[in-house]
């Protein structure tokens, strides 16, 4: 054990905190409205949730942990959620993890990960955050990172150890946070996401012998864009292609971008760069920056690794697991009323493909177990503005389908989702005049409305488009040829049934399969 002592400097009891945030939360949870309410994706019983965090793989257990507010539908002073699973089909809610209760944290805390330690017991690092001035935002942020160990295999209850990493004053402009630790070369590294004192969004790099002691070394990376100014949820974590080949990944949320035609949609822009890095020094990118998810409502992605433990050591190649999340940045936000607001993607497994810079996210496998029955429609040819209704009502399923691109002609084809009886629906498909998949709300009643595209490659723009297309109450999913692309975007249906069409729009329709499986609760209803 080193020598060095964290900060620990308790303003409140945590555990009297933890129990109010429960009351909180069940309060909301007795009168939430379940229209939107998903069925089969990580949401709070009630209140605010942002950021999945902490995700791991412990003693037999998934663990999903998640930014939360327990007394609103709003965002407000950050918790700790957690729900685990056995088989990551069945989920159960476990107690709040985190509660403010310490001077360091007393606004919030924030987000940060798990991981395991060379004795085999798990280790959170966050972010304990306050105002400055110690009211609100107006005179910004102080931030720093914090460590907490479970008292239980189950981790349904953590001690905090307090304050590891302070935040240098004059070198930092406020944000300071979401630590993401891993172990290589016989050390373990830190990397967390930092305005600069001249506003540029940065990576910086920590080393440690003990996992509490911690150094720095260097910017891992910083922002090229100057409009930047920060780097929110950092993500690293080295990855191998069929031959062996190691590459790293970094991730990011990129605080500040200017939004750019369909490559930056957003002025918080989550994406990643595949590169090189050598223990200790900057990492070096080899690709441009590319979005994670086209989708309207996706950020501050996590993953994490299901063989944990020393990168260099054989075997250790398991599964790239990411959740995101969900986020709704664009008013309206009608959940918001429903006691509710915010879920997490589908856990995806991330693999490099064979093309440069090149990253494919598709659903675990374990997801195919949400499946309760399945229809199997065969293939399907449409006319020249051909219509057909493939169930009058669908509120969780998940549609697998096969485009024929060579042999069809429409301008736009594929599915509507969510069609209610007031014309309201979702379309998703191939936009062939932009060689894109869409996702298009432009017809809905409730919420932000507007299209995302999600891009192809030239390959891609003939042959065969493989769509799979996840509809829960209030959201939908799209994988793009395995995972090549994809696009999470909210969609508030409207009163009544809730019909899937398949749909060819100026020209005709050629599908060679598609299937549509109803999907069963994960067990948070």
């Amino acid at each position: 054990m080193s020598a060095f002592e964290p900060t620990l400097t308790p303003f409140a009891d945590h555990d009297e905190e933890l129990a109010k945030a429960e009351a909180g939360v069940a309060a909301l949870a007795a009168t939430r409205n379940n229209r939107w309410y998903p069925k089969f994706h990580i949401a709070s019983n009630g209140g605010w949730i942002n950021d999945p965090n902490g995700l791991c793989f412990y003693k037999g257990r998934w663990h999903v942990f998640y930014q939360l507010h327990p007394y609103s539908s709003q965002w407000g002073p950050m918790h700790w959620g957690h729900v685990s699973s056995a088989d990551m089909v069945t989920w159960r809610r476990e107690p709040i993890a985190f509660a403010p209760s310490l001077e360091q944290e007393k606004n919030g805390v924030f987000s940060g990960s798990a991981v395991i330690g060379d004795d085999g017991k798990l280790k959170f690092y966050y972010t304990g955050h306050r105002w400055s001035n110690g009211v609100d935002n107006t005179g910004g942020d102080w931030q720093v990172q914090m460590l907490a160990e479970p008292d239980d295999d189950d981790l349904t209850h953590e001690t905090k150890r307090g304050m590891i990493i302070d935040c240098p004053e004059g070198k930092v402009d406020h944000h300071f946070r979401d630590p993401k630790v891993w172990k290589t070369a016989g050390k373990w590294w830190m990397t967390f996401g930092v305005s600069s004192a001249d506003k540029r969004g940065q990576m910086w790099l920590y080393e440690s012998d003990d996992m509490v002691e911690w150094t720095f070394r260097t910017v891992l990376f910083e922002h090229p864009d100057p409009d930047v100014f920060m780097l929110e949820c950092p993500d690293f974590f080295p990855i191998r292609d069929a031959e062996g080949n190691e590459k790293w990944v970094i991730g990011f949320s990129a605080m500040g971008a200017k939004k750019r035609g369909f490559e930056i949609h957003s002025t918080s822009a989550a994406g990643y760069m595949i590169g090189s890095w050598t223990p200790g020094e900057a990492f070096v990118p080899e690709s441009e920056f590319r979005l994670w998810d086209c989708g309207h409502n996706f950020y501050a992605p996590q993953s994490f690794n299901t063989v944990p433990g020393d990168t260099e050591t054989p075997g250790r190649d398991g599964r790239q697991i990411m959740y995101g999340w969900m986020s709704p940045f664009i008013e309206p936000v009608p959940m918001q009323d429903d006691g509710w607001c915010g879920q997490l993607t589908l856990p995806r497994e991330i693999t490099l493909g064979s093309r440069c810079g090149d990253l494919h996210t598709a659903p675990v496998a374990e997801v195919e177990a949400l499946r309760e029955d399945t229809i199997d429609f065969g293939a399907i040819e449409l006319p020249q503005d051909g219509e057909r209704v493939l169930l009058d009502d669908a509120e969780a399923v998940e549609i697998e389908m096969t485009i024929d691109l060579d042999a069809s002609t429409a301008e736009r084809a594929g599915l509507r989702v969510q069609a209610t009886g007031d014309g309201a629906y979702t379309a998703i498909g191939f936009d062939e005049q932009i060689g894109r998949v869409v996702v298009d709300r432009g017809a809905m009643r409730n919420g932000d409305r507007g299209y995302r595209a999600a891009p192809l490659d030239a390959d891609e723009l003939t042959g065969k488009l493989e769509l799979r297309v996840f509809v829960d109450r209030g959201s939908v999913e799209v994988y793009v040829n395995h995972g090549h692309q994809v696009l999470s975007s909210y969609a508030y249906a409207s009163e009544g049934p809730r019909a899937v069409k398949l749909v060819a729009e100026s020209g005709s329709l050629k599908v060679d399969a598609l299937k549509i499986h109803h999907l069963k609760s994960i067990g948070l209803e």
